[in-house]
């Protein structure tokens, strides 16, 4: 391992890409500090620190995860990427319902081109969206802004401006880095996001074991766990991250001359969690909806008022009703996902027209058929352990009386997201020093042995 870091700098190419996004990097952590004028950041800091692992505190914690900025800290880069994000997932999603759009995409570079375009204004529009209700939402609550600039119009466009250009800054680096370094650039901002909270998460363990049994204290038990809980599940990340199903392929001879071509045997390989870190992120999302909705119900005493205090009181993490809906959701936008994204028609048509077909199946229709139940076989398998890791974090917080910003790191999004970018930067790193003819992580001399499974 040491000696591969070593080679990764050894190759000029090579060291000049991971230098240039460690530098791009690094200027998206310094923007990450730069506070927008006229609003109170010790105030906002404490404000979502209050909220107790409410959905306040969820919303905040899951924007920061997702997106590389952060609510509790109103920065130029306050929205972070989700902007982008949130375009890129309307453009995929437009591009299966409309066919001009569909069409536009199997037009080569070019079709990519005009589509990254238009995920570009989408993402200006939904900059100033966003920008325009978080600023609603800081004027309306007190000492988040300073009383000299409530309610001014240049204090608005002011702070509008800025939210936008932040996270159009933070897109641009994210295209510099996938062109000029080494990596998918969103990725690695939103997992140096994540990992920066790490710090924080060890100074709370750290102030709990100190507290001892004081409120909100830990003892050595607690933390082992923890330790335990955060090895199973790295480990758990990386098998379903790297899962594949084969589907055996065989490819069909043809007599060229007095030669005989081709009749070679593959494999198509189908990811067991095909969806990612999304079916999580749109369940979170759903759920926070009603974690709202029925407190403030609740508080306007409507009739029945008392069916809002329990369903209110039912919307909370950890408890049994919030918990399986949580994993009802994890599967039914695990399978929308998958709808979405997974084209068996269009895979079997591929086969069909490079000459390959299944062994016992039919070309076309009968292909399809097959590859769309084995689809939805291995979907419920990596639903159900998305499930399994979405859940974990909520439930150790309330049982284990650990707070939240240290229970997320065992599992739900976060984790994913780090778990899945590093794998896929040390596989980038790796064919290139395979390349080279230099030891790769993994393998053995001259880069012969073992690989990580999954890359080709």
């Amino acid at each position: 391992m040491f000696r591969a870091f070593i080679n990764m700098f050894r190759v000029p190419d090579l060291r000049k890409k991971i230098l240039f996004t460690l530098g791009m990097l690094m200027v998206y952590r310094l923007g990450f500090y730069i506070a927008l004028p006229g609003i109170n950041q010790e105030s906002l800091a404490q404000h979502f620190k209050s909220a107790g692992g409410g959905a306040t505190e969820q919303a905040a914690e899951l924007f920061a995860m997702f997106t590389g900025g952060d609510l509790g800290q109103s920065t130029v880069f306050g929205l972070g990427i989700m902007p982008y994000i949130s375009a890129s997932i309307i453009l995929q999603i437009l591009v299966t319902i409309v066919p001009a759009l569909e069409k536009l995409s199997k037009e080569g570079e070019s079709g990519r081109r005009k589509i990254m375009e238009y995920t570009r204004y989408g993402t200006v529009v939904l900059c100033l969206v966003q920008s325009v209700f978080w600023l609603n939402y800081l004027n309306a609550q007190p000492d988040l802004v300073y009383p000299d600039f409530r309610g001014g119009y240049s204090f608005a466009i002011m702070a509008v401006t800025g939210l936008m250009a932040g996270t159009l800054l933070l897109m641009w680096i994210g295209e510099q880095i996938d062109e000029y370094g080494i990596g998918n650039g969103i990725s690695l901002i939103i997992m140096a996001g994540i990992v920066a909270r790490l710090p924080n998460a060890l100074i709370d363990v750290w102030q709990g074991l100190r507290a001892g049994g004081a409120a909100g204290g830990m003892d050595w038990s607690e933390v082992l766990f923890l330790l335990a809980s955060f090895v199973a599940v790295v480990a758990g990340a990386i098998l379903i991250t790297q899962a594949q199903r084969r589907i055996p392929i065989q490819q069909a001879k043809q007599t060229r001359g007095r030669r005989v071509v081709g009749g070679a045997k593959h494999y198509l390989p189908l990811k067991i969690n095909h969806g990612g870190v999304m079916p999580i992120i749109f369940a979170q999302s759903f759920l926070l909806l009603p974690a709202w909705v029925f407190p403030a119900l609740a508080g306007w005493q409507l009739w029945p008022a008392r069916l809002w205090t329990e369903l209110a009181d039912a919307m909370h993490p950890g408890e049994f009703v919030y918990e399986v809906l949580y994993i009802a959701m994890v599967y039914v936008f695990a399978y929308f996902w998958v709808s979405v994204q997974f084209k068996p028609r269009e895979l079997a048509d591929n086969l069909r027209d490079m000459g390959s077909f299944i062994p016992g199946l039919r070309p076309g229709k009968r292909t399809a058929e097959y590859l769309e139940a084995v689809m939805e076989r291995i979907t419920y398998v990596g639903a159900g352990f998305l499930a399994v890791i979405a859940v974990i974090p909520s439930i150790i917080a309330v049982k284990l009386g650990i707070p939240w910003s240290v229970s997320t790191f065992l599992g739900g999004t976060g984790l994913l997201i780090v778990v899945s970018v590093t794998l896929d930067l040390i596989q980038r790193i790796e064919a290139n020093l395979i390349m080279r003819n230099y030891e790769g992580f993994l393998g053995g001399e001259g880069g012969s042995g073992p690989r990580i499974k999954g890359r080709q």
